[in-house]
C-alpha cells in the first residue's frame, strides 16, 4: 500500500498517471495538487472524482510549506512530480513562468520531500539533451545536457536540483526523461491534438519550417507504465530515459494523422454532420489544410532517446505501436468533443490567432 502525492495531476500526463495508478493499485491513496493553470483541467480527473481514495487540492507548488503540509497530513510515501510549464512556444514568448514553476517550484517540492523524508520521482524531458544530427546516436542517460529553449533550460535546471538533493542530502530520488507523449487529455496546443482539432474545424494545419524536424513519440499510457516501474523498482539516484523508439518527421506525422481522420469520416457518416467544416466532410483530403509557417527560434532538429537502460533494468518496452496508439488518440478526441471544446476557451483561441497571423520574432504555434 502506498500514499501518493501527484503534483500537476490535472495536466495531460499527470491525469493519465492518476487514472493508471488507481486502476492498478486499488486501495492506494492518491492526492493531486494542481494550480489549474490553462493546461490543468479538473474535467481530466472526473473519472477519479467519486473514488474515496482520491483527493484533489487546488494549489501552487511554489507556495511555501504547501507541499510539506500535504505530505504530512496525508502520510504520503511517494511523491510524483509532474507539475511544470511545458510548451516550448510559450517559453519563447514568456520565459518567466517557466523559471518560476519549473525551477523555483521544483525547489519547493524538493525542500518538502527532504523535510518529510519521502521518495520523489521527477518527470523530465528529452529536450534537455538538445538537438541531434540525422546520423547521431540517440541520447543516453550519460549524455551532456545542451538545452536550447527556455523550457528545456528550466527543465535541465530542475533535473540538476533533483540530483543535487540526492547527492548532498541523501534524498531518495529518481528521474525519468521522456520523449514526446500523445494520447487522451492533451491540451490542444501540442502538435497532435492541435492538428486534429484544426482538421475537424477546417482550420490550417501549421507546420514549422520545412517540416523535417524529427521527434520520438510515446503513447502516454506507456509512459505511465514506465513511471510506475521506476517508482516501484528503479534504483535510487538513477535517471531513466523513456522513449518510444518511434521517430517521425513532423510533416510525415501530420500527413499520417490526416489519413486517419479521412478514414474515420469515411467509416462514420455522422462525423460529417458533427464537423461540417472539415475537408473530410466535404469530400476533400484533410492534408489539403497543411500550411508551412516560419520556423520558431532555436527549433531543435531532432530528438531521440536511448531507452535500453529502462528495458534492461526494469523490463519496460512500449506496448502500443504508433498506428494503434494514434488511432486510439483520434478516437478519444472524436468521442470527447465536449472536453476539448471546454478547454479551448476564448483566451486560448486568441493566443493561437496571435501567433499564427502575427508572428512575433518568427514565433508561431505548433507543438
Amino acid at each position: 500500500m502506498a500514499n501518493l502525492l501527484v503534483t500537476g495531476g490535472a495536466g495531460f500526463i499527470g491525469a493519465n498517471f492518476v487514472h493508471h495508478w488507481l486502476r492498478g493499485h486499488p486501495g492506494d491513496r492518491v492526492v493531486v495538487v494542481d494550480a489549474l493553470t490553462y493546461a490543468g483541467n479538473l474535467a481530466s480527473l472526473a473519472p477519479a472524482a467519486s473514488r474515496p481514495e482520491f483527493l484533489f487540492v487546488a494549489g501552487d507548488i511554489r507556495t511555501p510549506s504547501l507541499v510539506e503540509r500535504l505530505l504530512r497530513e496525508h502520510a504520503i510515501t511517494h511523491l510524483v512530480h509532474f507539475a511544470a510549464e511545458s510548451h516550448v512556444d510559450r517559453s519563447i514568448a514568456g520565459p518567466d513562468a517557466f523559471i518560476q514553476t519549473n525551477i523555483m517550484g521544483t525547489h519547493e517540492v524538493l525542500k518538502a520531500a527532504r523535510a518529510v523524508g519521502v521518495r520523489l520521482h521527477h518527470i523530465s524531458t528529452d529536450e534537455v539533451y538538445g538537438s541531434l544530427g540525422p546520423e547521431q546516436p540517440a541520447s543516453s542517460e550519460t549524455c551532456q545536457y545542451a538545452p536550447n529553449s527556455p523550457y528545456a533550460a528550466s527543465k535541465a535546471a530542475s533535473d540538476h536540483l533533483v540530483r543535487a538533493y540526492h547527492q548532498t542530502y541523501g534524498l531518495a530520488v529518481t528521474t525519468s526523461n521522456c520523449s514526446n507523449n500523445y494520447g487522451a487529455y492533451q491540451f490542444p496546443e501540442k502538435l497532435l491534438p492541435l492538428m486534429l482539432v484544426n482538421a475537424l474545424e477546417g482550420s490550417p494545419l501549421p507546420v514549422y519550417g520545412d517540416g523535417l524536424n524529427i521527434r520520438d513519440w510515446l503513447y502516454v499510457e506507456d509512459h505511465c507504465r514506465a513511471v510506475e516501474l521506476v517508482l516501484l523498482h528503479g534504483r535510487i539516484g538513477e535517471t531513466y530515459n523513456v522513449g518510444g523508439g518511434n521517430e517521425w518527421r513532423n510533416i510525415d506525422l501530420v500527413r499520417l494523422l490526416c489519413g486517419i481522420v479521412d478514414e474515420a469520416f469515411a467509416a462514420d457518416p455522422q462525423l460529417a454532420a458533427r464537423f461540417p467544416e472539415a475537408p473530410a466532410a466535404q469530400g476533400r483530403q484533410t492534408k489539403s489544410l497543411v500550411t508551412f509557417v516560419r520556423d520558431r527560434p532555436g527549433h531543435d532538429r531532432r530528438y531521440a532517446l536511448d531507452a535500453r537502460k529502462i528495458e534492461r533494468e526494469l523490463g519496460f518496452v512500449p506496448s502500443q505501436s504508433f498506428d494503434t496508439g494514434l488511432r486510439k488518440t483520434v478516437a478519444w478526441y472524436l468521442a470527447h468533443e465536449i472536453w476539448w471544446r471546454a478547454v479551448m476557451d476564448g483566451s486560448y483561441r486568441q493566443w493561437v490567432q496571435r501567433f499564427h497571423e502575427a508572428p512575433v520574432n518568427g514565433v508561431v504555434l505548433d507543438g
